[in-house]
């Protein structure tokens, strides 16, 4: 990766001749390597080589020679990087090498570059060709007739506008206080400024919000403060968070959900107002979803639709949800169709304001590489075929749409970065790679942040952030090559008079286009395209206008019958749906029958249960009756028989005593 850095002293390129002059490229290789370590004269080689002569195109050495080897291996590593890039940066090794080497320096080379015009009064920029580059230079005089003192400080000065390299990463020479490093934080860009808010550090949630002016390249830290309560919103407490959303809307930034420390039960919204610099929690109507994080949020026209994330109890999330940003009305989405599996981390993007792409994520043992569509009018989930070069599975990874083209940045598979940025055409689906990053490097981290600006008509993506074993508060900045295909090609291809019946049949096509989903894989619009692009008077195989028309009719009538077939397929469908819905409506009448008639046998023997357990205590209660009786029949029994006993015993007592003269017992009362 490149790297511009400010300095003073002589402009580009003769800064550059200057300094491979002190550095002893115009003299031995031992002047070279006598004064950096070997790993730097090999990169500071690579580099002169790159910026002379260009990328590497000789063939690998066959010598056995280690030098000569390693030489080979670091130019033909730099690949196809542009040779301004390649001056700055030997400039910038250098400097860190030599800080003071600048001085030092007692005569500098002004030599002529080798299959490059440049000069100093001029700057390279890519020709465009129906929006994409190709390998010419051509040159641009200033208005002035002459750049500032340095083209570096140029960087400073025009901000986006010093991005003159397509399709690479830059880092920008950034000045101001620096936001702490983070990830799973916030970010939107509002005029020209890059708001980032929130986020994670070594595990601690982060609630501070700071700017980036991408036209001076400085930052600041927004000193925010709590909104007076009102109708809509009431003041917000400004809670750490991460893995939240920052989206833009008209003057103000919403932060959208996020996991806290202690989490509330439902998705807070709040609301960030620029002019007053102040937070507030906006009143919110409706089922509100549970709260979470690692979520997507994307803006929509008036309302914001919310996928997925990862509750407080880490259990991954796949449903889906409606906020309308103008009655602020939350509304839960059953959609048709197969929904991606419950995940967290994903990227998602709208295309034509219709059609909701999920790609990626992950869940809690993998990582997806999978893209879903809803189609948002239908509110029918369907997984298209993706084509080209499918980018690896990965989670924590950012993405930004320019036209019809989806970028994505970064992420990870919890085993190394994704190191390459991908592009979508969301029309096509037809991934391919913009450029890929050596080593671990925050482009190449997961949970950072990427955002769009523009500059004079151009496009410029911004990112900031990351984790990938550290944690990252760099910024990047990319100009894509790549533009709207559809939007390029119509604009740029001229439309004679004549031939006007051609783009009423397209027109024709473009209609039955609407009526497809986007599981066609955007095959009408493709044919549209090819239409468009193709010559208008004559094709590749010198088939006149009316034959083009007479194809084009044919298309339109094989497309209409394919249409007719689908709406006939769409209508059974509907009759058999309708079908389905009658006999389940009467196997629940069925069902609810009988679950009313085993209600009832519940009660009933409920009832005789509480009837035989009062029997059961009857019972015993008679068999301790019973026991005591049988013990009172014996104790008078006993009772009876002592009573007898005792009666004989007097009157046998009585007639012995008689005879022996012993008076009775009676006899003796009647004495006392």
């Amino acid at each position: 990766m490149s790297m511009a850095r400010a300095s003073s002293g002589l402009a580009y390129p003769e800064r550059f001749y200057a300094a491979a002059s002190y550095a002893g490229f115009d003299g031995s290789v031992e002047e070279v390597t006598s004064k950096f370590s070997s790993d730097s004269a090999l990169l500071l080689y690579a580099l002169y080589q790159q910026a002379t002569v260009g990328p590497c195109n000789i063939p690998k050495p066959s010598s056995w020679s280690p030098v000569e080897q390693s030489k080979w291996k670091s130019w033909q590593g730099l690949g196809n990087m542009a040779t301004t890039e390649a001056m700055r940066l030997f400039v910038k090794i250098l400097e860190e090498e030599d800080p003071g080497w600048y001085s030092r320096a007692s005569n500098f080379a002004t030599e002529s570059i080798v299959d490059v015009q440049m000069n100093h009064n001029s700057k390279t920029e890519p020709v465009m060709e129906n929006g994409n580059s190709s390998p010419e230079t051509k040159n641009i005089s200033t208005e002035n007739g002459s750049l500032m003192e340095t083209q570096d400080k140029d960087v400073v000065s025009e901000g986006l506008g010093s991005v003159v390299v397509y399709d690479q990463w830059i880092a920008p020479p950034i000045s101001g206080q620096h936001p702490k490093a983070r990830y799973e934080h916030g970010a939107a860009v509002v005029q020209d400024k890059l708001y980032i808010y929130g986020g994670n550090h070594n595990g601690r949630y982060l609630n501070d919000l700071h700017v980036l002016d991408l036209r001076s390249w400085t930052w600041s830290k927004v000193d925010a403060k709590a909104e007076s309560e009102s109708l809509e919103s009431s003041p917000a407490t400004l809670t750490p968070c991460a893995g939240h959303s920052l989206i833009p809307w008209e003057n103000k930034l919403l932060s959208i959900a996020g996991h806290t420390k202690d989490p509330s039960e439902t998705i807070q919204v709040k609301t960030f107002n620029l002019q007053t610099s102040s937070w507030s929690t906006l009143k919110t109507y409706g089922k509100a979803p549970v709260s979470r994080g690692g979520q997507s949020v994307t803006h929509v026209g008036t309302s914001l639709v919310i996928f997925g994330g990862q509750d407080a109890k880490r259990t991954l999330l796949n449903d889906l949800h409606i906020l309308d940003l103008e009655t602020m009305t939350w509304d839960e989405i059953d959609a048709l169709g197969v929904p991606p599996s419950p995940r967290s981390d994903h990227a998602a993007a709208v295309h034509a304001e219709r059609y909701l792409l999920i790609f990626g994520g992950g869940s809690h043992a993998t990582c997806f590489n999978d893209l879903h569509v809803l189609d948002l009018q239908t509110m029918e989930w369907s997984r298209p075929t993706q084509q080209g070069e499918i980018p690896t599975a990965r989670a924590g990874h950012a993405g930004v749409t320019v036209g019809e083209n989806w970028f994505i940045v970064g992420g990870g598979d919890n085993k190394s970065g994704a190191s390459e940025t991908v592009v979508l055409n969301m029309s096509t689906l037809v991934w391919s790679v913009v450029t890929s990053v050596q080593g671990r490097v925050p482009l190449a981290s997961e949970g950072l942040s990427l955002a769009v600006s523009s500059y004079n008509g151009e496009d410029v993506l911004v990112s900031f952030g990351g984790y990938n074993g550290r944690y990252n508060s760099e910024v990047h900045v990319l100009k894509p090559s790549h533009k709207s295909t559809l939007q390029s090609k119509i604009i740029e291809t001229p439309v004679p008079d004549s031939v006007s019946a051609v783009h009423n049949a397209t027109n024709a096509t473009r209609d039955v286009e609407s009526e497809f989903e986007v599981g066609q894989e955007g095959k009408i619009r493709e044919i549209v395209m090819d239409d468009i692009d193709s010559d208008p008077r004559k094709s590749k195989g010198g088939e006149t206008t009316e034959h083009l028309i007479a194809t084009l009719k044919s298309e339109k009538e094989e497309l209409e019958s394919s249409l007719s077939k689908e709406k006939l397929q769409s209508i059974q469908l509907k009759e058999e749906l309708a079908e389905a819905e009658t006999r389940n409506t009467d196997l629940y009448k069925e069902l609810q029958s009988v679950r009313g008639q085993l209600a009832a046998e519940q009660s009933r023997c409920f009832k005789l249960e509480v009837d035989v357990a009062e029997l059961r205590q009857k019972l015993q209660t008679m068999e301790t009756l019973q026991k005591e009786l049988e013990l009172l029949r014996r104790q008078k029994a006993a009772s009876e028989q002592a009573a007898l006993n005792a009666k004989q015993r007097q009157s046998s007592g009585g007639v012995w005593g008689w005879l022996a003269g012993t008076p009775s017992p009676s006899e003796k009362a009647d004495d006392a």
